[in-house]
């Protein structure tokens, strides 16, 4: 109505259509605002007309609804349909989630790379904190064998180390949710049903990092804590 300045009472009102000057359509009902050919577009302001008035008519959609089951449905129409019109061809019966599904096609495909991708950069992220961990408790050979030299035992060890990667996992926590947020509310208008902030997901994820920096760690953990305190003060 905001379209075509009807005002909130339109019923009744006259307006012109099909590129006539004259007011030549008149309203006789309003409808509630309704996706029209793309479930990720912007409502569009349109008004329907009587196919009955409309004699360039192909081809037409109908929407049926019904208390039965949706796969029960699909094949008691085109029977009730042949016995309306048996001339009368039926194509494309589908239910509403399965157009919706179609409609967004290349979106969950996009969804699906996106999440392959995804859990590969995990398990390349996984396998790299694992390579520095390793490194840097190699690095630190010398003062980890000086350390249990002085009485520090197999525990105090993996805790030393443990520590380290919770640093690591606090500032890479908050840099990559921070990040996250950013990106998830610039895909929230490319993808259909799509939130950039759902408590969730990023609850989910960040357990995920979490469990695999702390599996990364283990295993220098206790490779550390396995170290000969001489054979770690002749480490070079």
């Amino acid at each position: 109505m905001k379209k075509f300045n009807l005002g909130q009472d339109a019923v009744g009102k006259f307006m012109s259509s099909g590129g006539s000057d004259s007011l030549n359509t008149q309203i006789i009902g309003v409808v509630q605002n309704a996706k029209y050919s793309a479930v990720k577009d912007v409502i569009p302001p349109l008004f329907y007309q009587p196919w009955q008035q409309d004699g360039r008519v192909e081809s037409m959609n109908f929407y049926v609804k019904t208390s039965l089951p949706p796969s029960q449905l699909l094949l008691v129409l085109p029977e009730v349909m042949r016995k309306i019109d048996p001339m009368l061809p039926v194509e494309g019966v589908k239910t509403m989630p399965q157009q919706i599904r179609e409609n967004v096609f290349v979106d969950r495909t996009i969804t699906i790379l996106s999440s392959l991708f995804a859990l590969l950069a995990t398990l390349l992220a996984g396998v790299g904190l694992y390579g520095v961990l390793a490194y840097t408790v190699a690095q630190r050979t010398r003062e980890i064998g000086v350390r249990m030299a002085l009485g520090a035992d197999a525990r105090q060890v993996r805790l030393l180390v443990l520590r380290q990667v919770s640093g690591m996992m606090m500032i890479g926590g908050l840099l990559g949710v921070a990040a996250a947020l950013g990106l998830g509310r610039a895909a929230s208008s490319l993808l259909y049903g799509l939130e950039g902030h759902d408590p969730v997901v990023f609850t989910l994820a960040v357990l995920v990092l979490m469990l695999v920096a702390l599996s990364a760690a283990y295993i220098p953990a206790r490779r550390a804590s396995r170290v000969d305190p001489i054979q770690a003060l002749r480490y070079e």
